[in-house]
């Protein structure tokens, strides 16, 4: 029933001022009560003690029935709101002015009595009701002490009750009245005023809310169902977001924002999924059917080749069925990398011998395509801090990508240089270069410049990818700077190892 955070809202406003009402209607009345009393009190103070000055009301201890009959009659004819009882010293009842049958107690407490006596009062002071059998109805009254025969030992009491059963009655019949009407119409329509302004705010600020929601709402089924319309899924934040509800709508903002990101970066991965699935298929079923050609033909005619044919046969067999094995190595290793379980053991190592033993393994295949391998290494270069075996890595793919673009008479430069706390590797050959176009994108995975650069038959284009996953996992980044008919250097920077 109450779904919307507006009619949960306007459920408790109303309840509040329902409450609210009840409880200041109860203390209009309560405190017109308290006004009422204490106004009467205050005004007759004095009253009882000017009847006793006026006439002796008790004379030896004896009622004086005369007197007493006379002020009975005269103040009820002139003020039948009130009621007289005269006490004895212990607040026995001895006579009263109430009709017969009325006055339920025998004795009232003197307590009240004292305590109205002992000026000055806090009014309204109430006391016990005669007409009350269990004492919980209280009355204001005006008392004063009858002289006995010392002063400390008063003879007695007259004891007024100021608002007799009569005004009882009279405030019953009050609360029917046309101001009390009008007050109680004048409360509940100022109370119903503040529920509807209440409502009227609550719906103003509960709006943007809504319209929160509705954004929201519409971003998830827009997800599901068809392109984005950036404009219409995003919260119009003003330029001074100050209250939780813009602060809210700033975050969804920021947040819509981050997934369609992260959704355009899933749909660019998928791409290149597709394409990396693509390639390895192709880079497979190339070697593959080639081996198999030439496994079937050494099958099917056998007998007829001459075993110089038989040795060629088998030497491309052999060179396929080794390019097929290191291309699935490749692919093991580069899923190995991209592991989440993927440690790397990292210690102290001294990257100017690593660099040494690289360009001796490539030195024969550089001669080979005559192509020249100089080093710049410094004398004093601190050691490096990694997993020596990836790092070795990295260096075999950097050189084996320059050899396979430096065309013959041209040269690879393998240097380090210190920086900071840093070692800077850097690998510069003097190929035809990369298009700055494409720069951006030779690290992906099964990616080849065959159009500008004559790639090696058996290069799959995942050597460079594999360097860039080791570096990261280290902690660094690998950069590529090239000219076109210049050169391409590869650069990347270690830890140095801080001793002690």
């Amino acid at each position: 029933m109450l779904r919307t955070l507006y009619s949960r809202i306007a459920a408790v406003l109303f309840v509040l001022v329902l409450v609210i009402g009840a409880l200041v209607y109860s203390m209009v009345l309560y405190a017109s009560q308290m006004y009422q009393q204490e106004l009467t009190q205050k005004l007759n103070t004095a009253l009882a003690k000017q009847i006793v000055a006026e006439e002796p009301l008790l004379t030896d201890q004896r009622v004086n029935q005369k007197a007493l009959q006379s002020l009975f009659h005269w103040l009820m004819v002139i003020n039948p709101s009130i009621e007289l009882y005269l006490l004895d010293a212990t607040g026995k009842i001895l006579a009263f002015s109430a009709p017969e049958g009325h006055v339920k107690r025998q004795r009232v407490s003197l307590g009240p009595i004292r305590q109205f006596l002992s000026l000055p009062a806090h009014y309204p002071l109430t006391g016990d009701d005669p007409r009350a059998s269990d004492g919980q109805r209280q009355k204001v009254f005006s008392a004063a002490a009858i002289p006995g025969d010392t002063p400390e030992q008063p003879a007695g009491y007259l004891y007024v009750i100021l608002e007799s059963e009569a005004v009882d009655s009279l405030v019953e019949r009050v609360k029917g009245s046309y101001i009390l009407r009008f007050t109680t119409t004048g409360l509940g329509a100022s109370l119903l005023l503040a529920l509807a302004a209440g409502l009227t705010a609550f719906g103003l600020l509960t709006r943007r809310l809504r319209r929160l929601s509705q954004i929201m709402a519409a971003y998830g089924t827009d997800a599901r169902h068809g392109p984005r319309n950036t404009e219409k899924l995003r919260y119009p934040v003003p330029d001074s977001a100050n209250d939780e509800i813009d602060q809210l709508g700033l975050h969804f903002n920021q947040m819509a924002d981050r997934i369609d990101q992260q959704l355009q970066a899933l749909e660019r991965n998928d791409a290149k999924r597709r394409e990396m699935v693509a390639n390895v298929s192709h880079d497979l079923r190339t070697p593959l059917t080639s081996l198999h050609g030439y496994l079937e033909t050494l099958l099917l005619k056998d007998a007829s080749l001459s075993a110089e044919e038989r040795r060629q046969y088998l030497e491309v067999a052999t060179a396929q069925s080794t390019r097929l094995k290191q291309l699935i190595e490749e692919l093991f290793e580069l899923a190995k990398l991209d592991s989440s379980e993927t440690v790397i053991n990292v210690e102290p190592f001294s990257l100017t011998e690593l660099a040494h033993d690289t360009l001796h393994k490539f030195k024969l295949e550089a001669d080979k395509h005559n192509i020249r391998i100089h080093a710049h290494f410094p004398n004093d270069l601190p050691f490096a801090y990694g997993d020596i075996g990836l790092i070795q890595r990295v260096l075999d793919n950097l050189m084996e990508n320059a050899l396979r673009y430096t065309p013959p008479g041209g040269h690879i430069t393998l240097s380090l240089s210190g920086a900071s706390d840093n070692i800077v590797v850097k690998v510069a050959d003097t190929g035809q270069g990369i298009p700055e176009d494409e720069i951006e994108h030779i690290f992906d995975r099964f990616y080849r410049l065959e159009k500008t650069r004559s790639a090696s038959a058996s290069n799959a284009g995942l050597g460079l990818a594999i360097a860039k996953r080791i570096i990261d996992l280290h902690g660094s980044s690998i950069q590529a700077a090239s000219r076109l008919d210049q050169g391409t250097t590869f650069s990347f920077s270690l830890p140095t190892y801080q001793f002690g």
